[in-house]
């Protein structure tokens, strides 16, 4: 999904070209947005469906849950949804073949809780319409006691009996696993965590920031992680 000017259509672009790497056999890769301009043409740019959030309400990532849609423009099929701002660097394929209704990571930093990170999850489209017909109810209720989309989507998976995580080493983040510890990041760069498939981006570095060797918050000094130019490309 691409919405607002946050990500240009590079992202998309990159994003593509890495699952065409990365996954044997057909597929359809689909983008829901606002703005079509400048997506390859072998993408297909469908709109974003309304989710009619209450003005000036803050976004953190609510517009996802609109792939729950019981029918998203007709799509049917198994459905991996990726973030834009991700780095494949291996194979997709088994993101297909783990057993499970609805897959995600699970959360790094509290891992205690059943909270997933929605970069990278999959489900069957048209399945849990269920996800979305809640929220629209309960909007106010549902973001009052759940901060962002990937929070209230896990609980409410999880009451349903069909939460499921990616192995711990297919997702890992660029923040917590590829950066070394203090004060290693001042001499050594940033690495492909083992097992990783996908490395994930959340926080203040986004792929072009590692590839650049910095980030926005004092004492938090990376070197430029060269092995995103390598996947993230067209």
């Amino acid at each position: 999904m691409k919405w607002g000017r946050k990500y240009g259509p590079e992202y998309v672009n990159r994003l593509y070209a890495m699952v065409r790497r990365h996954l044997c056999g057909s597929f359809r890769f689909v983008c829901l947005t606002d703005d079509a301009q400048g997506i390859h043409p072998d993408v297909q740019c469908l709109p974003i469906p309304s989710l009619d959030l209450p003005p000036g309400s803050p976004e953190r990532g609510w517009t996802k849950l609109v792939s729950f849609s019981a029918d998203l423009h007709g799509l049917r099929g198994t459905a991996l949804f990726l973030d834009l701002d991700v780095v494949i660097v291996g194979s997709l394929d088994v993101f297909f073949e783990q057993p499970g209704e609805f897959l995600i990571i699970h959360d790094y930093k509290r891992p205690w809780r059943v909270t997933g990170n929605s970069s990278v999850y999959r489900f069957e489209l048209g399945a849990h319409p269920e996800v979305l017909a809640h929220f629209r109810a309960n909007c106010a209720a549902v973001r009052a006691a759940f901060r962002n989309e990937q929070a209230y989507l896990s609980a409410f998976m999880h009451r349903q009996g069909r939460l499921a995580y990616w192995p711990a080493s297919w997702c890992p983040s660029f923040k917590y696993h590829s950066i070394p510890a203090w004060p290693g990041n001042y001499w050594r760069a940033p690495v492909v965590p083992e097992g990783a498939r996908i490395v994930i981006f959340h926080g203040e570095c986004n792929p072009p920031d590692a590839l650049a060797g910095r980030r926005n918050r004092r004492w938090r000094f990376i070197r430029p992680a060269g092995w995103v130019a390598e996947h993230w490309r067209d």
